[in-house]
């Protein structure tokens, strides 16, 4: 029996017997190395199925389109997908393609056309959000820049088939685990000297899903930062990123569809050419983009920027250098993490002022 891993986690725990039925599980890896030996038996399983199956040949470009779209469908640069079934589906309807334009060998094009068929049978939920974009009913901003505002990405999966969009999700297990991650590094980066004096609120604007995940978590702390030091983000440009209590932005997942979902969304209102997505850096090996955002990143139009803290992030995001604490514990002056320490040290005299204010009081109460 062949099967998906979590199937069988659900059937061993559901039935006794089963482990009885089946004893022997083995794992098969979903994933190669992108070696040229492999890339090599990858066009012969794409000639030999041609072959058995009477379709027309490929050609070397729409074999090297197959195997990029064996790359994407794992989302690392450096590995191709054995998910074969897949690969079949594609081959046939690349074939169909060429059959209608009554060509000898199958081309780039024809496969170009087969993965974009398959998209458009799939995208009706994207593509209402899109609309809902556009109408104005979904309010996105991708211009300009506002204070304490970031757009963070999310991916829907549907099955079959996902796509990103600028948003961020309502709350669930390991998202709690991020927000709390905050208050760590907040601490750490600010509360050397004094007492951290901070509650923060962070809403997510027209979220109705609750989807779980930590992938938002370095785009609230810049929310945050931007707040405390009053500095505007720049909202063409979109985050994600989870991240630790040492500021370190983290590899996430789907980030080529949050990329591809936040260029669709700036070319639908004009690409200004400030636009872009902000990533981890530990994600490059994972881009694989469609051929029109690599095209408009080229040209200058659409930007991926990769950063690996929360000070590269923050500078990229306000174009104010982050600073770094010297010697005495302090930051440059008008940097980034100056202002918010400073800002910071003014909530905990005020709070020792209203806590004087209020012991005073209650002493002038006991003597009347």
């Amino acid at each position: 029996m062949i099967g998906d891993p979590s199937l069988y986690r659900t059937l061993a725990s559901a039935d006794p017997d089963f482990r009885e039925t089946f004893k022997v599980k083995a794992d098969f890896n979903f994933e190669i190395d992108r070696t040229q030996e492999n890339i090599t038996a990858f066009a012969c399983f794409i000639a030999d199925y041609c072959n058995r199956d009477g379709l027309r040949h490929f050609d070397s470009e729409a074999v090297a389109r197959i195997i990029e779209q064996g790359a994407r469908q794992v989302e690392d640069q450096n590995k191709l997908s054995t998910r074969f079934s897949d690969t079949v589906d594609l081959l046939i309807e690349s074939n169909y393609w060429a059959e209608k334009d009554k060509a000898e060998l199958v081309s780039g094009k024809h496969v170009e056309r087969a993965i974009a068929e398959k998209i458009f049978r799939l995208n009706l939920i994207e593509e209402r959000l899109q609309d809902l974009i556009a109408e104005g009913t979904l309010l996105v901003d991708v211009d300009g820049a506002a204070v304490g505002q970031v757009n963070g990405l999310a991916v829907y999966q549907m099955g079959d088939f996902s796509f990103g969009k600028p948003s961020s999700k309502l709350s669930g297990k390991s998202h709690d685990k991020g927000v709390l991650i905050l208050g760590g590094y907040l601490g750490g980066k600010y509360a050397q000297q004094t007492p951290l004096s901070l509650s923060s609120t962070v809403c997510f604007e027209q979220s109705y899903d609750g989807v779980d995940g930590d992938s938002a978590s370095s785009t609230e702390l810049y929310a945050i930062l931007s707040s405390l030091a009053e500095i505007p983000i720049k909202q063409g440009i979109a985050v994600t990123g989870s991240v630790n209590q040492n500021g370190e932005v983290q590899a996430i997942g789907g980030v080529n569809q949050k990329i591809e979902g936040h260029y669709d969304v700036c070319r639908l209102k004009g690409l200004t050419g400030h636009q872009g997505v902000m990533i981890p850096r530990a994600n490059m090996r994972h881009l694989m983009l469609r051929s029109d955002v690599v095209d408009a990143v080229k040209a200058g139009k659409f930007h991926i920027y990769a950063v690996g803290t929360i000070d590269d992030g923050i500078e990229v995001l306000t174009g104010v250098a982050a600073g770094e604490r010297g010697s005495a514990g302090k930051y440059p002056d008008g940097s980034v993490n100056d202002r918010v320490q400073k800002k910071l040290r003014q909530f905990t005299e005020q709070q020792k002022n209203l806590a004087a204010s209020g012991n005073q009081k209650s002493a002038d109460t006991e003597t009347d």
